[in-house]
């Protein structure tokens, strides 16, 4: 009897353990989901330069709700897929999207300066502002909203950049309100978008 409670104990514990190396697991990859209530979410000392030359800081998402999404002018597929669907829902919107602002930060700041991206936004919308900056300001958002950004090498030369493709939704006080995910259907998307700027 005491040989059977003591294995089953083992049993339980070693699937405590296991449970808490999934959570482990998933955390380090997927990045802990953000409480909308962490006040410090998203903030930090980085300093970045629209798209237009201007120098700004985290305080750029405070005034007017927002949609922010973290790519690069390269990618192949999700950024321009991603920048298409923002510009049909600014469309969908309707005179609703005077109160909404929509930000393209770059993870990949070698390439991407305020000139590239300024050419690159401009063809989706005038709503779009572009954000860049050194590596080191890049590497300071992109930890303070625990976004994903790995350089990848290419074959024969090149590289590119794996990433968070969610478009992070934030309140008038620049808080995290939470996110559209890529390839979300567009009526989702866009209801997700009335109640961000109703709630703001």
């Amino acid at each position: 009897m005491a040989n059977a409670r003591l294995s089953t104990i083992r049993w339980l514990l070693w699937g405590a353990v296991g449970a808490l190396a999934i959570v482990a697991v998933a955390t380090t990859y997927l990045g802990a989901a953000p409480s909308a209530s962490a006040e410090r979410y998203g903030t930090g000392d980085y300093e970045l330069v629209t798209d237009a030359g201007e120098t700004v800081d985290d305080m750029v998402f405070v005034g007017q709700p927002s949609a922010v999404f973290f790519g690069f002018t390269h990618c192949p597929e999700v950024c321009p897929t991603t920048m298409a669907d923002m510009s049909h829902w600014f469309a969908e919107l309707g005179p609703e999207a005077d109160k909404l602002r929509a930000f393209f930060v770059t993870v990949d700041p070698e390439r991407d300066t305020p000139e590239v991206l300024g050419d690159y936004v401009s063809w989706v919308s005038d709503r779009i502002t572009g954000l860049t900056g050194t590596q080191e300001n890049i590497d300071k958002i992109v930890s303070a909203w625990s976004v994903y950004a790995q350089r990848v090498p290419l074959d024969g030369g090149g590289y590119n950049m794996d990433h968070t493709a969610s478009v992070f939704l934030l309140n008038a006080r620049g808080e995290f309100e939470g996110t559209i995910a890529y390839g979300e259907a567009s009526e989702t998307a866009i209801g997700k978008l009335r109640r961000l700027i109703a709630e703001s």
